[in-house]
């Protein structure tokens, strides 16, 4: 019986992350993206690493194949930044009562909206760095990253915002009862 647990973790994750590169090397507006909730989810249902796991993994992968094209200097950023929402899914699995009511919902939805303005400013760092290595001191060079990224920020967070609002609660309660 437990291998037969471990088989379906196993393809559940699987699935889970060909699902998330797919969705999201597809072109699509840019900052309206699935990865985040998918890898704070898979922290919350497998814990820490997997969800660390995925998120980094799927951000690698993206910054090569993404059809924004090469994210250059910004990908460790981008790596770090959605490895550390996959890490926070699985502290919040294990600190937080989790809940399916009301609260469950807005409780995520704020989460998703911190975190996703957390991993924008982290990889608007990313981008400052590459700046700076033109020769541009580097508080210009993150004035200049910052600035422009203002808007696509304000984007993602509404965005992130919604999706962990409406998503969080029932992709983790489908996951746990498929999972037993």
């Amino acid at each position: 019986m437990k291998s037969a647990m471990n088989i379906l973790k196993i393809t559940l994750l699987s699935i889970i992350a060909a699902a998330c590169l797919n969705v999201q090397l597809l072109p699509r507006p840019m900052n309206l993206e699935f990865t985040s909730v998918i890898a704070f989810v898979t922290g919350m249902v497998f814990g820490v690493l997997f969800g660390a796991l995925l998120g980094a993994s799927v951000m690698f992968v993206n910054g090569f194949l993404s059809p924004y094209g090469f994210a250059g200097i910004a990908l460790p950023f981008q790596v770090v930044g959605m490895a550390s929402i996959g890490v926070v899914g699985g502290l919040y699995s294990k600190m937080a009562k989790f809940n399916s009511s009301k609260g469950g919902f807005i409780e995520t939805a704020v989460l998703g909206a911190f975190l996703t303005f957390i991993y924008d400013v982290f990889t608007n760092i990313g981008i400052a760095f590459w700046i700076a290595f033109s020769g541009v001191p580097f508080p210009q060079a993150l004035l200049v990253a910052l600035i422009p990224g203002a808007i696509p920020l304000v984007i993602h967070v509404i965005w992130n915002t919604a999706v962990f609002g409406a998503l969080t609660v029932p992709l983790v309660n489908a996951m746990r009862k498929m999972l037993g």
